[in-house]
């Protein structure tokens, strides 16, 4: 009988499981859910930055999602499943009690949005993150080296310490703090003992400041004369940390016979999305892998040798073993990138909406396609347009900057900007200049890559962006002046977390044999377009310039 392995993989707004046979990559079937809480925005004000998510989302959506693939799979292919992994967004932390109970799903907590998972776009805590860059400096020990040199509040220690601060009753309740990619795992295996949970090397070296030439997290003395908050946080935490090519454990009963599952699947342990959907994505050393959704994460692995001590300045870390075993991997990013699109396309179609919801020339049923129809084709319709437009350097510029910047040098407070705004401009004009800005930030990022040292060969696209906007994509390698080869999978995350699963199943030896066979192969390639490379240099000195000026 064939052997077959599950990928979950949880994203922002949903989470989506797909059943994989580990001989050869083929996707089985797949069943997505979209979060109920987080779809009302519960426990969220975006006015503030504040995104928090609910346990219970993401355990609904595990079961929901599993418990589809299964039965469409049927029982022959259900009885062979022997392994789960699992990739969630990150940093996505949440205070638990001493059995690993997130606060949240205690009474006492279920309404506050302090027990809830703090996802990764929360920047609630800039001011945080700021006294840790200026707290560091009073330390011989570089503790931030790891990291690019820059903290940024997106990340663990910021968020726990805003929290802490602000929450009395959660800093007395807390007994640790985990993240959601190592939660899933101790959940599935039944873990009661907060203490023996298996920690991704993954989440604690790029997020929160684990590094093995420290012998783990920073000392208590670091967190202590930080913040009185964080005296003892990190007693909880001390220990080995693990690579997501191996297991965390063996599925509980419980959750076997509620999954319709084996009692014997083996559970991986957890790690971010985009490191494991860089594997997924078939990732190569030197190869930069954007997946492309909300925002970008930029994966990119190293020899060990080749790095060696070498400290890349203003990216998201670089850990050994965190996306392949036994090389460095190096992360960078940008805050936004879909949710540019998003974001104008919102600011077009909402108030356009409501009147045609309140519209009496035509009936509900109606109104209702003709906003769906809109919000379908907005970005497509845009992207025609736009590409038909001239290269022209007066037209407006804009930055990347609406949810502050990732790499180069975290800065989560910047704001973006769109100059040269005119009573010509229209719609495509600000659609190109924001498709541009966000190509120029991808720019940004390759090159303070070059300029430390690290020659990137190539670019691999992954994501809903890269498989659905040729437009955008094409703007990027003109931009780059570099190939972009897509990659064949609409699922490069979850496919990533099945070819872990078949690692830690012991289907495979290593993850690069898993990668090697479960791998679906490249679709297009993007080429650089030659002759726009004079106007695209012009441009990238605009975007600079515009860039300097805001954060000025």
């Amino acid at each position: 009988m064939s052997n077959y392995v599950i990928g979950v993989d949880y994203g922002t707004d949903s989470v989506r499981s797909i059943i994989v046979e580990a001989s050869n990559g083929n996707e089985i079937c797949s069943a997505v859910f979209y979060y109920p809480r987080w779809k009302q925005q519960q426990f969220c004000n975006a006015g503030i930055n504040q995104f928090r998510q609910h346990p219970l989302d993401y355990i609904e959506g595990l079961t929901h999602t599993i418990k589809a693939c299964v039965q469409k799979a049927g029982n022959d292919i259900a009885a062979n499943i022997k392994g789960i992994s699992i990739d969630t967004t990150g940093s996505t932390p949440i205070a638990v009690n001493e059995q690993g109970t997130p606060l949240a799903l205690l009474p006492d907590f279920e309404n506050n949005p302090n027990a809830m998972f703090v996802l990764w776009k929360d920047h609630t805590a800039i001011q945080e993150a700021a006294a840790i860059n200026a707290h560091a400096k009073n330390f011989e020990t570089n503790y931030l080296k790891y990291v690019g040199g820059i903290y940024s509040s997106e990340w663990f220690w910021a968020k726990i310490l805003h929290i802490t601060k602000n929450d009395a009753q959660i800093k007395q309740h807390a007994f640790t703090w985990i993240e959601h990619c190592d939660w899933i795992p101790f959940l599935l295996t039944g873990g009661n003992d907060v203490k023996q949970i298996k920690r991704s090397v993954c989440a604690a070296g790029h997020k929160g400041l684990w590094a093995a030439a420290f012998g783990g997290f920073p000392p208590n003395e670091f967190f202590a004369s930080l913040h009185p908050v964080l005296d003892g946080v990190v007693n909880a935490m001390q220990g080995a940390t693990y690579a997501a090519n191996e297991a965390a454990g063996i599925i509980s009963m419980e959750w076997a016979t509620q999954l319709g599952l084996p009692n014997n699947v083996v559970i991986g342990v957890g790690a971010f999305d985009a490191h494991m959907g860089a594997v997924g994505g078939q990732i190569a050393p030197y190869y930069l892998s954007k997946v492309m959704g909300t925002s970008t994460c930029d994966m990119l692995v190293a020899p060990i040798d080749d790095v060696k001590e070498n400290c890349i300045k203003g990216i998201c870390g670089q850990v050994n073993g965190s996306i392949l075993p036994n090389m460095i991997g190096l992360e960078a990013g940008q805050s936004a990138f879909g949710d540019v699109y998003a974001w104008f396309k919102k600011i077009l179609v909402t108030e356009i909406s409501e009147l045609i919801s309140s519209s009496k020339l035509i009936d509900t049923h109606i109104a209702n396609q003709l906003i769906d129809e809109v919000n379908e084709n907005l970005i497509t319709q845009l992207s025609a347009k736009a590409a038909l437009l001239p290269n022209d350097v007066h037209t407006p510029i804009a930055t990347d900057w609406l949810n502050g910047r990732r790499t180069p040098d975290a800065n989560q407070a910047l704001k973006a900007a769109i100059h040269g705004l005119s009573i010509g401009t229209e719609a495509v004009h600000i659609f190109k200049a924001l498709v541009e800005a966000t190509c120029f930030g991808a720019k940004a990022i390759v090159e303070r890559f070059e300029n430390e040292g690290i020659n990137i060969k190539g670019i691999i696209g992954l994501g809903g962006v890269a498989k659905k906007s040729p437009y955008i994509l094409q703007t990027m390698a003109n931009v780059l002046n570099m190939p972009i080869k897509i990659h064949n999978s609409d699922q490069t995350c979850a496919l990533g977390a099945a070819m872990f699963a078949a690692t830690v199943a012991g289907i495979y030896a290593n993850v690069n044999d898993a990668m090697q066979a479960m791998g679906s192969g490249f679709d297009v390639t993007y080429n650089p377009d030659v002759a726009q490379q004079n106007y695209y240099i012009l441009r990238y000195k605009q975007y600079q310039q515009l860039g300097a000026f805001t954060e000025q």
